[in-house]
């Protein structure tokens, strides 16, 4: 396996891991304690997607997130060879923090799976496009315009997954992430509705990708051809 590649995947597998890690492990705990705010929750998932951010993103952009990787590919922001890298090593992560999660707190609330909440299924299934487009739409800041000044930029992913824990949580489990998703699923065995996840994200991933560009074209309109 070529060295960049090796590294990617680490580095993917290393952040992912602590973005699932700290996020789910939250919600375990919680469970256990008896509940904990949806404020609380979304403060802890603000923390899992900048942690790893702030540690990754000079090795492999810490994309974290199978749907990410697959917007940027799309969008031809990077290259469809190194997508594997890049899901297998997300995948791997989530899967190993799932594991360990599994062995500190229990099986409680199944390991942070996500499942339909208030509204059901539809409203999981659209809450989770519109929140995946939030997300898309401010990795693309980055990848477009960079981290700016001091990484300020590397705030706007973490902040939308905090927001959307806050708000869509209670509706959807607040995935935006494959990855996320399907480790805690299969530890715990809780495989209801996973199919909205797993259609929804991507879905809203793609279309992220399209709206970002479409908009970035409108600011930017090709120069017309001269007169011939």
């Amino acid at each position: 396996m070529r060295s960049p590649v090796l590294r990617t995947l680490l580095a993917e597998a290393a952040g992912t891991a602590l973005l699932v890690g700290i996020g789910t492990a939250a919600i375990v705990e919680g469970a256990r304690l008896g509940g904990v705010a949806q404020w609380a929750l979304a403060i802890a998932w603000f923390a899992a997607v900048l942690v790893p951010m702030l540690l990754f993103f000079e090795l492999s952009g810490a994309h974290l997130n199978p749907a990410v990787t697959l917007a940027l590919a799309a969008s031809g922001r990077m290259g469809w060879r190194d997508v594997p890298a890049y899901v297998l090593g997300q995948l791997g992560g989530a899967f190993l923090a799932s594991a360990i999660v599994w062995a500190a707190f229990g099986d409680r609330a199944h390991l942070g799976a996500t499942l339909p909440g208030q509204g059901g299924v539809i409203a999981a299934f659209g809450v989770e496009v519109v929140g995946t487009v939030a997300l898309v739409i401010a990795v693309f800041a980055i990848a477009d315009h960079g981290a700016g000044a001091r990484r300020w930029r590397l705030l706007l992913p973490p902040t939308v997954v905090g927001l959307a824990t806050y708000l869509i949580g209670p509706v959807s489990g607040s995935s935006l992430n494959p990855a996320r998703t399907i480790a805690p699923a299969v530890f715990s065995g809780t495989y209801t509705d996973l199919w909205v996840y797993l259609l929804a994200v991507p879905l809203g991933a793609l279309v992220g990708a399209v709206s970002w560009n479409r908009w970035k074209l409108g600011r930017n309109p090709a120069p017309s051809a001269p007169p011939g």
